[in-house]
């Protein structure tokens, strides 16, 4: 019989100060050397993962961070063949001292937009996007005309909170040619407004409108792909219900997912949601950043947080009703 593929957890730091991320470089003589990395290291048995993050910051790098301090980030499993890893993800903003590589590595700061894929060992890329995605992602409500979905866009647009900088232009309602010129003309309004649009539906639709930030899949249309669609310059979501739709949009290089309904919705009276705690779990099991979605709003941003995901996604907290 072959033996248990082992699984060692490791507590990685973000840590913010100033806007920017405390980043490293991994020795050259070690295993992916000379790539950068997020300080952090093997969690010891007995520890939890924040007992063992402020032993590794002041370990490796002479800050001191206050367990209270940490909030969970995302968590990622990394299967190497002889060993899966999962990677243990937590932020401050809260660390103490003048940070030094007291390992001898290379330690410096940089800004979010600064991280580049290539320079980190593959398993960080999730990290990374989570870095950049913001905790709220708004999402259009259906308006049934183009003239009616504009109005509405307008209107719903200023009262959005900085923390919803990416709007999704979901309008299922509308025809194909509708959509293209309801998207043509609410990319400008959410840019004037300092925000930036993610087109809906199939991937057609990223090349058809200029000016688009990235392509949100639906599940059926993601079911039929089996490769990244988008340029990875481009965000690419896929809503997701399950554990294996969340593997399948972690497959096609997604940089992040919606996961729902979580809680009864006005949309879908008398479904009552996968609830929190099958959230957390399907979470905890994925490898991209996780949106809860459905029955929330802004207030439950940290609850969602709280629960492994990156934050909340919805309509009705934002978007006008009749």
């Amino acid at each position: 019989m072959n033996a248990p593929v082992r699984e060692i957890r490791v507590a990685v730091g973000v840590v913010v100060r100033d806007g920017r991320l405390l980043i490293a470089r991994r020795p050259d003589h070690v295993h992916q050397g000379g790539l950068l990395e997020f300080p952090g290291g093997k969690v010891e048995p007995g520890e939890t993962t924040p007992q063992a993050l402020v032993r590794e910051l002041a370990e490796e790098t002479g800050l001191t961070v206050a367990e209270s301090s940490l909030s969970p980030l995302i968590c990622i499993r990394h299967d190497y063949g002889d060993k899966r890893v999962l990677l243990d993800v937590w932020r401050t903003e809260q660390a103490s001292g003048e940070a030094r590589g007291l390992e001898g590595q290379p330690v410096f700061w940089l800004a979010p937009e600064a991280l580049e894929d290539a320079q980190f060992p593959e398993a960080n890329r999730p990290i990374i996007r989570a870095l950049r995605l913001p905790p709220q992602l708004a999402i259009t409500g259906d308006a049934g005309e183009l003239a009616l979905a504009l109005q509405r866009l307008e209107a719903g647009l200023p009262v959005l909170a900085e923390a919803a900088p990416l709007v999704l232009l979901r309008a299922p309602a509308l025809a194909p040619l509708d959509y293209q010129a309801f998207a043509n003309r609410a990319i400008p309004l959410c840019q004037a407004r300092g925000r930036s649009a993610l087109v809906h539906g199939h991937p057609d639709r990223f090349a058809q409108v200029p000016g688009a930030a990235g392509l949100h899949l639906p599940w059926r249309e993601a079911a039929r792909l089996s490769a990244r669609p988008v340029p990875a310059s481009a965000w690419l979501g896929v809503s997701c219900h399950d554990a294996e739709q969340l593997r399948h949009a972690a497959s096609l290089g997604a940089d992040y997912a919606t996961l729902g309904p979580v809680l009864p919705t006005a949309t879908h009276p008398g479904e009552p949601g996968i609830g929190w705690d099958v959230f957390a779990d399907l979470v905890a099991k994925a490898t991209l950043p996780v949106y809860a979605l459905g029955g929330v709003g802004p207030a439950m941003t940290g609850q969602a947080i709280e629960r492994g995901g990156q934050g909340i996604a919805g309509i009705g907290f934002w978007w006008p009703r009749r």
